[in-house]
């Protein structure tokens, strides 16, 4: 587990310092997203990375590795949007901002953590096709919980849902990491 915690810290220092940068480059106006679009970015990402296993020749020289940081980041940017609402406009400064993200990835992170006990790491004998296919799966659920007005009669709600979205992508870019590797 300490091994999975270092690869997780670690792929989250990149997403957070992206986050950060386009914080100072665009400001908070990602602020303006209500949940239902949020999702939306976070389906086109996964359907790029789906589109990307499964072609053979691509026209755009882009890979998997930043559309999965994507999905995290805008995961993370709908967690927030839950917790303190839709602005009208960007209302963020930078050091506000992270101060959520990290909020919100530590709980995420406390969730990969009692998850990783409790299924004993499955996650790194799936292949990453699997992990966005599930990500596509989540994206479904949510939209599905967004139509019903956020209520649910047995299922976790939309946060979780996220959270493992965050959860799944940080595995696919750990396994693509010591792919690379092997």
């Amino acid at each position: 587990m300490s091994k999975t915690s270092k690869q997780y810290n670690k792929i989250v220092t990149t997403c957070k310092s992206l986050f950060e940068k386009k914080m100072k480059d665009y400001g908070s106006a990602w602020r303006i997203l209500r949940l239902p679009s949020l999702t939306d970015q976070i389906f086109i990402k996964a359907q790029r990375i789906r589109q990307l296993q499964e072609l053979e020749v691509n026209k755009v020289d882009e890979d998997e590795v930043s559309e999965f940081i994507g999905i995290i980041n805008y995961s993370i940017m709908a967690l927030i949007q839950l917790e303190i609402g839709v602005a009208t406009e960007p209302d963020l400064g930078v050091a506000e901002s992270i101060i959520y993200y990290e909020k919100h990835i530590k709980i995420t992170k406390k969730l990969m953590e009692n998850k990783n006990h409790d299924y004993g790491e499955a996650w790194r004998e799936m292949r990453i096709a699997s992990l966005t296919d599930l990500i596509l799966q989540k994206i479904l659920r949510i939209k599905q919980i967004e139509d019903n007005k956020g209520k649910t009669l047995v299922s976790e709600g939309i946060d979780a849902n996220y959270q493992d979205m965050i959860n799944y992508a940080i595995f696919a870019l750990i396994l693509t990491e010591e792919n690379k590797t092997k």
